[in-house]
């Protein structure tokens, strides 16, 4: 590793130090500490610039163990372990890696010796990962996804704040329940609700329809009402016996849209469409039309919006009920695949589906 990306990481390793050295550790010394386990993916969160007279980075330098190191006083608030599941940005982050990664959550989780689990993640995706696992994760324990907007060798690095703000939140007994949970940038949000809204802020996540799940600063927390949906081990998704998700593509409307692309999609293997509508979840008269049709040979269609806010109602200006169709809800167009590719583990026909959309 290069003089200068050395230099930087410790400097990002002695300003956790001194962001966090107020632990009360006689206080944690009291009682016996949660035991946590940190599965990472890679991500910018262990990203290293290429030139540090360059903004560019690459995912996924920095090993788990790095990561653990740079913030040495998460050890005062939880027993730690780690291990590396993937090394990627999330980007590339794929159907086989969320099997695996939520195979071995599930297998973790089980070990009385594992309290919680920390994740983490790129930031790009992350709201997809967190939605699934918040899905087909079998357990009550906290499991926490944390990423960085800021590789760890960039000036002002907010991965380590994150990443202990992360252990602190799954450590703490009230997380117990809430289904997976975001933090990022002194806020913690549920995986049902949260979205990527900027591309380089550390502003850059938000849950806009109903708000983050609670706050989080050095590891203190306040936290706010439970989401009510049902998730985790009240989910009737289980992919233990699964090694291939069935394939949903996403779809972008737009003034003169042509339906010629979802057909080769269908043509290509999609099981399941998913329309980033205008307005609420519309499209052009002829895309409409081939949708019906395509239902009718049996595709699964969502209408979703790429109108950031507000929900898609259905029956609204569709007829739903005659096309066979499903309405998102408030769920985007990325979430919305993630549903529809777990539903179509278990079922095609529509009402099913949009009972599981209102459910979850």
């Amino acid at each position: 590793m290069k003089t200068w990306m050395k230099f930087t990481f410790v400097l990002c390793l002695l300003g956790a130090q001194v962001a966090h050295g107020q632990t009360d550790k006689k206080q944690a010394s009291n009682k016996a500490k949660p035991k946590v386990r940190i599965l990472a993916t890679g991500g910018t969160i262990a990203g290293a610039q290429m030139s540090k007279d360059e903004y560019g980075y690459k995912s996924g330098t920095f090993s788990v163990d790095n990561l653990i190191a740079a913030v040495p006083t998460m050890k005062d608030i939880a027993d730690l372990t780690g291990e590396q599941v993937a090394n990627i940005g999330s980007q590339d982050m794929n159907d086989e890696v969320w099997l695996k990664l939520s195979k071995r959550i599930n297998e973790v989780l089980k070990s009385k010796d594992v309290d919680a689990v920390v994740i983490t993640h790129g930031t790009d995706t992350m709201e997809e990962t967190a939605y699934f696992l918040n899905l087909v994760v079998k357990s009550d324990k906290p499991v926490v996804l944390v990423g960085s907007m800021r590789p760890a060798t960039a000036v002002s690095a907010d991965g380590p704040a994150n990443l202990y703000n992360a252990v602190a939140v799954a450590s703490d007994p009230r997380a117990k329940g809430r289904g997976v949970l975001v933090v990022m940038n002194d806020e913690i949000h549920n995986a049902r609700n949260v979205e990527k809204v900027n591309t380089i802020n550390v502003e850059a996540f938000a849950s806009p329809e109903r708000g983050p799940e609670g706050l989080v600063n050095t590891g203190k927390i306040a936290w706010s009402e439970p989401s009510t949906k049902k998730h985790t081990s009240k989910s009737e998704f289980n992919i233990e016996k699964t090694d291939k998700l069935p394939r949903v593509d996403i779809f972008y409307a737009y003034a003169n849209m042509a339906p010629d692309i979802i057909e080769a999609a269908v043509k290509a293997g999609a099981k399941g469409v998913v329309i980033a509508g205008v307005g609420d979840g519309n499209m052009t008269e002829a895309t409409l039309k081939t949708l019906e049709r395509l239902h009718k040979e049996g595709l699964l269609v969502v209408r979703s919006s790429r109108v950031p806010i507000g929900p898609v109602l259905r029956n609204s200006e569709v007829d739903d009920d005659k096309m066979g169709f499903v309405a998102s809800g408030e769920f985007n167009p990325a979430k919305s695949r993630v549903l529809a590719m777990l539903a179509l583990t278990k079922t095609n026909d529509p009402k099913k589906v949009q009972e599981m959309f209102n459910t979850y």
